[in-house]
């Protein structure tokens, strides 16, 4: 699409529209396209402002960057900032200590996945048990799934040993799908004390656990 086109939907009173161009700037570089995103971090449907961060997270500069932190903290949906969370993700290292600290600020379920999920695809195991072990105290149970998964993910880094505590502590919860998710997550433990919580969990009363069991074992 022309740029001027671009520009000219960006002002359009349908989002439709204003989502268009903001998809279509992908195909510029990022000189031109940074300003036209940043001007669109404020538009009034979240999904417009969601495809603002997912283009900030493609067209880096150190000002795009800082426009990310801005929407990952301030923008009132949590939509938006799960996305400038992600898309920070992408700046690699340099946004790993921003993510663990907005884990913490943030405590909608949604930007706690998206963050666990970001963290679990960079190289920041120190990072990534610190925020797995805040979400499995939490209440939220997709928060504390997923955060069981990240400890899984730990199985060969240097954060093994704490990780393995905290999945060993779980193998009994009230909750089969957490069970469920200690036992996949077990199974990516090479350690006597993991295999013995699994033939545990084999026992479980939940079908759903066993077959996770027997998945890990194999």
């Amino acid at each position: 699409m022309d740029i001027n086109l671009i520009k000219t939907y960006l002002e359009d009173s349908d989002p439709q529209k204003r989502m268009k161009a903001v998809l279509e700037l992908r195909s510029y570089d990022a000189e031109v396209a940074i300003p036209l995103l940043i001007a669109q971090m404020n538009d009034r449907e979240f999904l417009v402002r969601s495809f603002v961060a997912m283009g900030l997270g493609r067209k880096q500069n150190a000002e795009s960057f800082a426009r990310l932190l801005e929407m990952m903290k301030f923008d009132r949906d949590p939509n938006v900032r799960a996305e400038a969370a992600n898309s920070l993700s992408y700046y690699g290292e340099v946004s790993v200590s921003h993510l663990r600290l907005m884990f913490e600020q943030d405590d909608h379920w949604l930007i706690r996945r998206s963050i666990l999920a970001a963290l679990a695809e960079l190289n920041c195991p120190a990072e990534l048990l610190e925020v797995a072990l805040i979400g499995v105290a939490g209440d939220d149970l997709s928060v504390r799934s997923s955060s069981i998964d990240c400890l899984g993910v730990l199985g060969n880094t240097d954060k093994q040993a704490p990780a393995l505590e905290k999945l060993l502590s779980l193998v009994d919860d009230e909750s089969w799908r957490i069970r469920l998710r200690v036992a996949t997550a077990l199974g990516k433990f090479d350690d006597s004390r993991a295999k013995e919580a699994l033939n545990k969990l084999k026992e479980d009363p939940n079908h759903k656990v066993v077959g996770a069991v027997l998945n890990s074992l194999v």
